[in-house]
């Protein structure tokens, strides 16, 4: 009996318990505001962030010391983010994942905040505030210019390709602008992420993606297309397509008849690519044209054609301004 009255005495201490438990959880604080939902964040899983943000800081600080951490401490501080030239906003993800590697620091962006948004207006004398990050002041300042690089290159990438893509739209152009692989090394992600922000293709991520053979590879195969195409099927099964880089409309058909998926027009004059492009389609309407080599966002609308289905160019990547960002601490 006594017993029994102890074993609902234990029984209702831990119903009581668990009720104070839930009702903690459910009043406990929110955390500082998230970023702005994106379309492509979820494309970046966070261990490959974090894993490619450390070497970042681990590039800014080779020797493990950080003696301008030692003189500032440890003190809780607040730093804001400010936009301080035209662009399109992009690299949140990075941005974020930098701080969260350096340790304890809590970053609350703004409602106007968002990922993919342009702001034409921003300036030196219009600064428009973003964020605002909070930690110990020396991990602040450690990974400060890590995040404003990544932040204001992807930044940069994302403003090229949305002039771009703009520029095709008001031509009503139904093709697809996208870069190459034409990045900066150790820093491709960043890049490709980047393209797609701003609303462009990204092309393929790597080697391991489409299978392309450019003329190098159809040189190395004794100079041909046709072996070079049945060579790579024979790997790349059903699940990959095949590009072919075509230096003549005579090569686009062998490329074709082979089994190409998609032909490249590299380095043609408009007016001829267009020309060609139109032959071309007439006997291989379900293959890909790309127009490539040498295009800028000035020469692109030369290009423009319902018979090219894709105009990549190089420059999305290797000739983009940075967007102007800073992170100061508020004083």
């Amino acid at each position: 009996m006594a017993r029994t009255k102890q074993t609902k005495a234990k029984r209702k201490k831990l119903e009581e318990e668990s009720t104070t438990t839930e009702e903690e959880c459910t009043t406990t604080k929110p955390q500082p505001t998230q970023p702005p939902k994106n379309l492509f964040s979820s494309l970046l899983p966070p261990p490959q962030i974090r894993t490619i943000v450390t070497q970042y800081l681990q590039d800014d600080i080779p020797s493990h010391f950080d003696v301008g951490g030692h003189v500032v401490g440890n003190t809780i501080q607040t730093a804001e983010l400010w936009m301080k030239s035209p662009g399109v906003l992009a690299g949140i993800p990075f941005f974020n994942a930098t701080f969260d590697v350096c340790g304890s620091c809590t970053i609350a962006w703004e409602d106007i905040a968002i990922e993919g948004q342009s702001y034409p207006n921003a300036s030196g004398d219009n600064k428009i505030k973003l964020a605002t990050v909070t930690g110990p002041v020396s991990h602040l300042l450690r990974g400060e210019r890590t995040a404003l690089n990544t932040l204001s290159r992807c930044s940069g990438v994302a403003t090229l390709s949305n002039e771009c893509v703009q520029i095709a739209k008001s031509n009503q152009w139904k093709g697809l602008v996208a870069g190459t692989r034409k990045t900066t090394p150790g820093f491709r992600l960043v890049e490709k992420y980047g393209l797609l922000v701003g609303g462009a293709a990204t092309h393929r991520l790597d080697l391991s993606q489409m299978v392309m053979l450019k003329d190098n590879h159809v040189w190395a195969c004794g100079g041909s297309i046709e072996r070079a195409v049945k060579k790579a099927r024979v790997v790349s099964g059903f699940s990959q397509k095949i590009e072919v880089e075509c230096q003549s409309l005579s090569e686009a058909m062998i490329a074709a008849e082979a089994g190409a998926d998609v032909v490249m027009l590299d380095n043609f004059e408009p007016e001829q690519l267009k020309k060609d492009a139109k032959v071309f389609k007439e006997k291989f309407p379900h293959v890909t044209v790309e127009a490539s080599g040498g295009i800028t966002m000035e020469t692109m609308p030369d290009y423009f054609s319902e018979d090219v289905d894709v105009i990549s160019q190089g420059k999305l990547t290797q000739g983009y301004d940075c967007v102007d960002f800073s992170l100061k601490i508020v004083h």
